[in-house]
């Protein structure tokens, strides 16, 4: 190309307007070719770059208290579902559950009188016991049966036991398939599914423990009611209060019976008869009916009058059961034979166990006993009735059981021993003795009364020494304590005078004591010994009339 001469002038105007506008022409071009590289490395990088993210990443804490939130909703979802038993108690079914609760305990629910709550341990977890009912075959056996009552505190106690483990099995399953299943519901991801179900089973684990290491079972003793079982504590009493206030009544009733004689003794309120040191003492007592303050009674009566042997007319039990037999261990402790005839509320298995004690000796089938010189004959009740399940067999029974008394007496005589006293239960059966022994002494009717029958036996009955054991409670009012000194003459064995001891009931703390002297001819026309010619009966006087034949129960 050919180059045009400029002239020296324009030389410079041309260098000016030439070559400076070209450069940024030149740059423009060269950021216009590099256009499409940057616009394609650009797309590049949006395809190939994350997703931006909506949430931040959260903090470690916030992830625990959600995990912890999943397990424990989870467990006790678990809990609720299938987190109970149905286990049967002795003659009851229950069924079985636990609980979330902030201060643990047991809640016992018997629909529909209400329920009853104890603060049996303290842990995050609460046992509920629902009674569901009350098994009629089970109920059944046990009142067909009443030996077996021997044997249900064990069956409860395995019972209750064995309710105990199924529940805690099946409360391990049901904690963590309950967790596990809401962590994949929330997570979706296994791994923190089965941190939740394990992290359940950790925490119930940790209740049980806690649970077993803070167990109270005096916790029984302080229940709370609720529903109609709110009056329980004013009907029933406080269950503390009764172990250790009944301990302190029988205690201080016996310590009453003590004051009360030495006022009798320091006083000339009574009959003019005194009894002289060799006068033999014989103590009544009869119907104990399982009253443990009976023994307390008894022995203080013992120390307090001398009392050479004790005879009593039986129904010293209430069923008969060998459970109860270890009521009986108190015997051997007092300071004066034992004589003992079966009551109708005593069993077989009741005699054999007295029969084994020491300090006792147990009569029937008109069998007799010397004791400090007095002879004793007597004969166990022919019918055994525990209970109103069992059909008595009538009063001719008892007139047979009397009939054959009275003719083991009658050939004791023949053989030259005579016997002075005779002892049956029913005083049916004792009113067949009437002629053939100067005295005869009875129980049954839970009632006091004494007569001389048409051929000259002096009947006695004596209360109940129990204040009619358990079965008190069935009436408005107490029964009242009641027991007999008897005074015989040292050598004819003749009676001379009596005592009469009346104690208030349960929850009563009065006393009386009446003397009586006789006044009639005994059997075989000798005149009582020594009676003071100027003394009369107590204002009390004696009962008269037949005793009432209708069984007591």
């Amino acid at each position: 190309m050919p180059v045009t001469a400029w002239p020296p002038h324009e030389q410079g105007i041309w260098h000016v307007m030439s070559r400076e506008p070209l450069r940024p022409l030149r740059a423009a071009a060269r950021r216009a070719a590099a256009v499409p590289g940057a616009l394609r490395h650009r797309r590049r990088a949006r395809r190939t770059a994350p997703a931006p993210s909506l949430a931040r990443t959260p903090r470690p804490w916030v992830r625990a208290l959600a995990l912890a939130a999943v397990t424990l909703l989870g467990a006790w979802l678990g809990l609720l579902v299938v987190g109970s038993v149905e286990a049967p108690v002795g003659p009851v079914d229950t069924r079985m559950s636990l609980r979330p609760s902030p201060d643990g305990g047991t809640e016992i629910d018997v629909p529909p009188l209400g329920s009853l709550e104890l603060d049996s341990h303290t842990a995050p977890l609460g046992l509920d016991v629902d009674i569901d009912q009350l098994d009629p075959e089970r109920a059944r056996a046990l009142v067909d049966h009443p030996e077996r009552i021997s044997g249900l505190e064990e069956q409860i106690s395995r019972d209750v036991q064995a309710g105990a483990r199924d529940l805690a099995v099946r409360s391990c399953v049901a904690v963590l398939a309950g967790a596990t299943a809401l962590g994949l519901a929330v997570y979706r991801r296994p791994r923190p599914a089965l941190a939740a179900g394990g992290l359940a089973l950790t925490l119930l684990a940790a209740s049980g423990a806690t649970a077993y290491a803070t167990w109270n079972p005096k916790s029984v003793l302080e229940p709370r009611f609720s529903g109609l079982l709110a009056g329980a504590p004013s009907v029933v009493g406080n269950a503390r209060s009764i172990v250790t206030e009944f301990d302190v009544y029988q205690q201080e009733l016996a310590r009453l019976v003590t004051n009360v004689t030495k006022l009798y003794d320091a006083t000339s309120t009574l009959p003019t008869y005194r009894p002289d040191p060799g006068t033999i003492r014989v103590l009544h007592v009869s119907d104990i009916h399982l009253n443990p303050a009976a023994w307390h009674i008894i022995a203080s009566l013992v120390e307090q009058y001398g009392i050479d042997v004790i005879v009593d007319t039986g129904d010293t039990m209430d069923h008969g059961t060998a459970a109860e037999n270890g009521f009986l261990d108190p015997v051997e402790d007092l300071e004066a034979p034992y004589v003992w005839v079966r009551g109708n509320h005593d069993s077989e298995t009741t005699q054999e166990y007295l029969e084994d004690l020491e300090n006792t000796h147990v009569l029937d089938e008109g069998e007799s006993v010397v004791v400090d010189g007095v002879r004793i004959a007597g004969t166990g009740d022919p019918q055994f009735t525990p209970d109103r399940s069992v059909v008595a067999e009538g009063d001719e029974s008892e007139r047979s059981a009397g009939r054959e008394l009275a003719g083991a007496i009658r050939e004791s005589a023949a053989r030259g021993e005579p016997v002075h006293i005779a002892a049956a239960h029913n005083p049916i059966a004792a009113q067949q003795t009437d002629g053939s022994v100067p005295l005869v002494l009875s129980g049954h009717v839970h009632r006091r009364e004494t007569r001389v029958m048409e051929d000259g036996t002096r009947l006695m009955i004596v209360g109940s020494t129990g204040g009619g054991g358990l079965r008190a409670v069935e009436g408005d009012e107490p029964q009242q304590v009641m027991a007999t000194v008897l005074y015989l003459d040292q050598d004819t064995k003749r009676l001379q005078a009596w005592d009469e001891i009346t104690l208030g009931g349960l929850g009563l703390t009065t006393a009386e004591v009446s003397r009586h002297l006789p006044e009639e001819v005994e059997p075989g026309g000798t005149p009582s010994p020594d009676p003071s010619p100027d003394s009369s009966p107590s204002p009390s006087g004696t009962p008269s009339g037949r005793p009432s034949e209708e069984p007591s129960d």
